[in-house]
C-alpha cells in the first residue's frame, strides 16, 4: 500500500517536472526561432553587433518575433495536456481501474460529443490552419471583418487553437472564435503605405507645386529619424490624383513599417503645410 502511494506520488512529480521542463524548452526554442539564430540579424540581437536591425530587417525580426509567441503560446497547454493526461492515466492503472473500457468509454464520448460539437471542432481546425498559414499572430494589427456582428479592429492580444483575443482602440477586449472568421485583414506583415492628398487651387503653378512637394519628401527621406526606420523606401509624389473646377489634388505614397501609416502620414502633412505657407500656396477647400 506504501509502495503504491510512493509510486503515484513519484508519478504525479515527474508528470509535473517533466511538464515543467518542457515548458522551458519550448521558451526556449521560441526565443531562438525569434531572434532568429544563424543569421546576420541573429548576430545583432545577441548583441555581437552594435546596428540595430532597421526597416525591413526590423519588420522581419518583429514578424518573426510575433509568430514565435503565438506558437508557443499554442504549444504550452497542448504539452501540459498530453503529460498530465499520460499522467492521469498511468496513475489510474496503478491504481487497478481498467483503462480498456474508460479509453473505450471515451473514445464512444467523443463520438457523441464531435456530432454535438462541430462548430467547436470547427474553431479548432480553423485555428490549426490559421497558425500553420501564419496569418496573423500576436502583436498583429487586424481587421475580421463582421466575425463579431460588427466590424472590429484591433490588436490581438492571445491566440489559442479556439478563439482569438482583440483588443481594439477604444481598449474594448474582444473574444473571438477563430471559426467565425472568415477574413482577416492584417496590417502587420511586410510594410504598409501612407498616402497623402494635397489639394491646391485650380490656377496653382502645376510644376512648381510638384517641385515643392518632391522637396518635402527628399526632406522627409534624409531625416535620420525616419530613414529606414519607420520608411523603409523613398516617398513619391505620384501627381495630379484629382482635378476640378475649384482644385487640384496631389497624391504622396510613403512605405513604411506595419502599423506606422498614420504616424508617417501626419509628419508628411505638417511639412506639406509648412512648405505651402512658406510658398504662400493655398490649399483648396
Amino acid at each position: 500500500m506504501v509502495a503504491g502511494l510512493i509510486s503515484i506520488a513519484l508519478i504525479v512529480v515527474i508528470a509535473f517536472i517533466l511538464r515543467n521542463v518542457t515548458h522551458r524548452l519550448i521558451t526556449r526554442v521560441v526565443r531562438r526561432a525569434s531572434s532568429g539564430t544563424g543569421n546576420s540579424l541573429a548576430l545583432r540581437l545577441r548583441g555581437r553587433q552594435t546596428v540595430e536591425p532597421e526597416g525591413l530587417d526590423a519588420v522581419a525580426a518583429e514578424r518573426r518575433r510575433q509568430r514565435s509567441e503565438t506558437i508557443g503560446s499554442v504549444l504550452r497547454p497542448v504539452s501540459s495536456i498530453v503529460v498530465l493526461g499520460t499522467a492521469a492515466l498511468t496513475v489510474l492503472d496503478r491504481l487497478s481501474v481498467p483503462i480498456a473500457p474508460l479509453l473505450t468509454s471515451v473514445g464512444i464520448v467523443g463520438v457523441a460529443v464531435g456530432f454535438g460539437a462541430q462548430e467547436l471542432v470547427k474553431d479548432f481546425i480553423a485555428g490549426m490552419f490559421m497558425l500553420l498559414e501564419d496569418q496573423y499572430g500576436v502583436g498583429d494589427v487586424i481587421d475580421v471583418g463582421a466575425a463579431v456582428g460588427a466590424a472590429t479592429t484591433g490588436t490581438v492580444e492571445a491566440v489559442t487553437l479556439r478563439i482569438t483575443r482583440v483588443r481594439d482602440a477604444d481598449g474594448r477586449v474582444w473574444y473571438i472564435r477563430n471559426g467565425t472568421i472568415t477574413r482577416v485583414g492584417n496590417e502587420s506583415q511586410g510594410w504598409s503605405r501612407a498616402t497623402v492628398d494635397v489639394p491646391v487651387a485650380y490656377t496653382a503653378d502645376v510644376p512648381a507645386v510638384r517641385k515643392l512637394l518632391g522637396e518635402v519628401t527628399d526632406e522627409i527621406w534624409n531625416d535620420p529619424e525616419y530613414r529606414d526606420v519607420v520608411i523603409v523606401e523613398e516617398p513619391q509624389v505620384w501627381g495630379i490624383e484629382q482635378i476640378s473646377d475649384t482644385a487640384i489634388v496631389f497624391r504622396i505614397s510613403v512605405k513604411t513599417i506595419p502599423s506606422c501609416q498614420a504616424q508617417v502620414a501626419r509628419e508628411l502633412r505638417l511639412r506639406v503645410k509648412a512648405a505651402l505657407d512658406r510658398e504662400s500656396i493655398t490649399i483648396a477647400g
